[in-house]
């Protein structure tokens, strides 16, 4: 499918809606008109270059918009401009895990050392290191054993973000796994590496196939393609720093996702909606799996509170964070780097959603504001998403 049907696509999904009112909890309301104003006032406030923005209203896209610049030279930001996902990627690959469970490939809570012909230590080529953690840091402390699926989706495995934060480069367990929360890109990418060395599965494809090709992302995939760079995002950091678009070439389940917004207000309806899964795993990964603990998202790993300190009704679900608040059940995923912020809220009532995609980091301050403007008050652990991140009212 060429980029400009699929763009026809979503603006035809959009048109339902038109100049309508779309009313939100407590009797607030949103438009079309209204939210291009929001946008424009959350760009000046903050200075960022660029913003998309996506709302999902029972499971279907209805406004699916770019405001600002893509790059320097000031070419304009589109719905099919390609943007990093980042770590919205995480979210993406755990719904494909989910149809392998549904499928009976893999179950959540089977131990990796069933799945992998050798213990997990052992695998120390160079060329596989390049592209995973360097496991043999774990050599001699068999807690790797007690690693599933689940823990490994729950960011409860006991690393750190990254094993090549540690003093030596290697990962190693900071609790034991399932103990407790701490966000951790190399949990996602073991969990990669147990489905691509121990089962012979190709993620980068199961992804193109399973998700991808399933819901019409035509411009999204786990590994840079040279069509992309006719509609391109650059970034911006804090600084004002124009940072040029990563080309990834590696299948990274922990972030390497490029896609656009069109793309993943697609995605983002189709996850609501629960296709492509049984109603019972698609209520798993919105399922409140493991508590959390922490004041904040990063550092990671960081002490966790004294219970009566602690975010209420906040758990880690399965790629996703899950939150009780007025409206019900909530979840999130964010995405970011020096110069991408990405953010993804839903509540599960009504089926409703906002996606935020900036290619400015600048733009992240303005988010609970914006997603407010049209969910309404949600819950959602904004302070625990952005630590001391300075909010805007």
């Amino acid at each position: 499918m060429k980029r400009g049907t699929a763009l026809t696509m979503t603006f035809a999904l959009a048109s339902t809606l038109g100049c309508a009112t779309v009313p939100t909890t407590g009797g607030r309301a949103w438009t079309p008109a209204g939210l291009d104003a929001e946008v424009t006032r959350a760009m000046q406030d903050t200075g960022a270059k660029g913003l998309a923005l996506a709302v999902i209203e029972d499971g279907q896209p209805v406004y699916v918009q770019s405001h600002g610049v893509r790059n320097a030279a000031g070419e304009p930001l589109q719905p099919d401009t390609v943007m990093y996902g980042a770590s919205l990627t995480k979210a993406v690959f755990a719904y494909m895990v989910a149809q392998l469970v549904d499928e009976g490939v893999i179950g959540l809570d089977t131990p990796i050392d069933r799945l992998l012909s050798k213990p997990l230590p052992d695998y120390t080529d160079p060329q596989l290191e390049d592209r995973y953690a360097r496991y043999s840091g774990l050599a001699g402390d068999e807690r790797w054993r007690k690693l599933t699926p689940r823990i490994l989706l729950t960011h409860s495995a006991g690393f750190a973000n990254f094993g090549f934060l540690e003093p030596d480069g290697k990962l190693r367990f900071h609790f034991d796994p399932g103990s407790r929360y701490a966000y951790s890109g190399d949990g996602l990418i073991l969990l990669q590496f147990v489905l691509e060395q121990g089962l012979g599965l190709d993620v980068g494809r199961e992804m193109q196939r399973r998700v991808f090709d399933r819901f019409g992302m035509t411009d999204t995939s786990m590994v840079w393609r040279p069509d992309f760079a006719d509609n391109l995002a650059d970034g911006w950091t804090l600084e004002g720093k124009v940072e040029a678009h990563d080309e990834r070439s590696k299948v990274r389940a922990a972030g390497s996702m490029d896609t656009t917004l069109a793309d993943f207000a697609r995605f983002a309806a189709a996850y609501v909606r629960g296709e492509g899964l049984t109603d019972a795993t698609r209520a798993e990964l919105t399922r409140p799996q493991l508590p959390i603990g922490t004041a904040s998202q990063f550092p990671t790993p960081q002490p966790e509170l004294p219970p009566e300190s602690r975010h209420r009704d906040l758990a880690s679900g399965l790629g996703v964070i899950v939150f009780d608040g007025p409206q019900g059940r909530g979840f999130l995923k964010g995405g970011h780097n020096d110069s991408t912020g990405n953010i993804w809220v839903c509540v599960e009532q009504r089926r409703r959603c906002v996606v935020l995609l900036s290619n400015d980091v600048r733009a992240e301050p303005a988010y609970p504001r914006l997603v407010k403007a049209i969910l309404g008050e949600t819950g959602a652990p904004w302070s625990w998403e952005y630590g001391s991140l300075p909010l805007l009212p």
